[in-house]
């Protein structure tokens, strides 16, 4: 048996034992470390027949497992490739048609890749969404204040390949090491293009300066760190209802330079306030109302799917309903903390108008609050992600 079918086999076992209950990527990683008779080079080939098997999404379910594979890896090869030569040569031939016209070659129907068009935002060009399935997105860089003199100099002595897509935003190849050259959180921070643009939505309605600010579902905590660049002065407040969270967001802050802050654990989907778990008060950790809520809030993510394209298969679209659930309960508790005149900034990483337009229709309904604008941050077309946000502000 040659190598190339020994590599579609142990895919395919792979893929025969995951069930979806964990990131893809950290499924392959345990299934590598309990099997050591993997090299580098077959880890990189299988993993990447086990990625092209999900980047087909919800299309070609009737192939066998083998065919699904290699009809996934013709999709995503934009050249030759030594598996598809060996093994389906008449394939490889074709590699450097459109995605399209391999598509069509192929018979698999696109719109299966993604197939719920119907409940995703009506601005989203529902073929050119499944196409991108099929192209792993970029790496993005969002400089740091006072660092871009020294980012280009790193960038120029080690002859690196980069494109500026805004005056502090590089886009890199995914498979570059970012922090093989550069200090990441000190010097630059590893940040979607479109997660980068949500930044522009800070300072709107503002004069100036952010003043006080919480960042109520902190996770990794880019936003606050964009939010401390926007505005050193800025008197930021993180919480996240995981503590582990926090710990990591403890490390990342002292890395960027963010000394004064506070955080406290919550689950913001539940009330009373004193129900909470936290490291400090509740009442004393909110004090008084923020100028400025981020609520960047659990999602599906079905925006990022091109990064973790397991979800494409194993999506359960109930989950839909679950998250808009969870969402309504958390921007509702949030109504209160915001000052008269404040903002709440609306954010999800999905493309489901459940958790994105509807969500919007309820705080106005719902609440006294004035809707300034929404935007759906398309990524699909740039090799990045797709994202969602909206600004609300409290009357005064």
């Amino acid at each position: 048996m040659s190598r190339y079918h020994s590599y579609l086999n142990s895919a395919t076992k792979i893929l025969s034992s995951y069930e979806g209950g964990e990131p893809f990527a950290s499924f392959l990683k345990k299934y590598f470390s309990a099997n050591k008779k993997y090299g580098s080079k077959d880890r990189k080939q299988v993993s990447h027949l086990c990625y092209s098997y999900f980047r087909l999404g919800k299309a070609g379910e009737k192939l066998s497992a083998e065919e699904k594979i290699l009809t996934g890896l013709f999709l995503c090869s934009d050249k030759p490739n030594e598996i598809l030569q060996h093994l389906k040569p008449e394939w490889n031939e074709k590699t450097l048609l459109p995605v399209r016209e391999k598509i069509a070659f192929t018979g698999i129907q696109l719109s299966s890749v993604f197939p719920w068009k119907e409940e995703s935002n009506d601005a989203i060009d529902h073929e050119k969404f499944c196409t991108s399935f099929f192209i792993q997105p970029d790496l993005f860089l969002r400089i740091r204040p006072r660092h871009t003199e020294n980012v280009l100099k790193k960038l120029g002595q080690n002859g690196l390949s980069y494109e500026f897509i805004s005056p502090f935003t590089l886009k890199l190849s995914n498979s570059f090491k970012a922090d093989k050259y550069f200090e990441i959180d000190k010097e630059v921070v590893v940040q979607d293009h479109n997660s980068q643009r949500v930044g522009n939505f800070f300072l709107t309605g503002r004069r100036g300066s952010l003043d006080r600010v919480w960042d109520c579902c902190a996770a990794s905590g880019g936003k606050s760190i964009m939010a401390y660049d926007l505005d050193p002065s800025i008197d930021l407040t993180v919480s996240d209802v995981r503590e582990s969270i926090l710990i990591n967001l403890k490390k990342r802050f002292q890395t960027a330079g963010i000394k004064k802050y506070r955080s406290f654990v919550a689950d913001l989907s539940v009330l009373p306030a004193d129900s909470y778990q936290h490291t400090m008060p509740f009442t004393k950790a909110i004090g008084v109302p923020f100028d400025l809520i981020i609520a960047d809030v659990p999602c599906t993510g079905s925006g990022t799917w091109s990064r973790t394209p397991e979800q494409l298969v194993f999506f359960d679209e109930k989950k839909i309903d679950v998250y808009a659930a969870l969402q309504k309960k958390i921007t509702g508790n949030l109504i209160e903390h915001i000052s008269p005149g404040g903002h709440l900034l609306y954010i999800t990483c999905s493309v489901f108008k459940k958790e994105n337009e509807e969500i919007v229709q309820f705080i106005k309904d719902k609440f006294q609050l004035r809707y300034l604008k929404m935007e759906l941050l398309k990524g699909y077309e740039i090799k990045a992600d797709s994202m969602f946000v909206a600004l609300f502000e409290k009357p005064s």
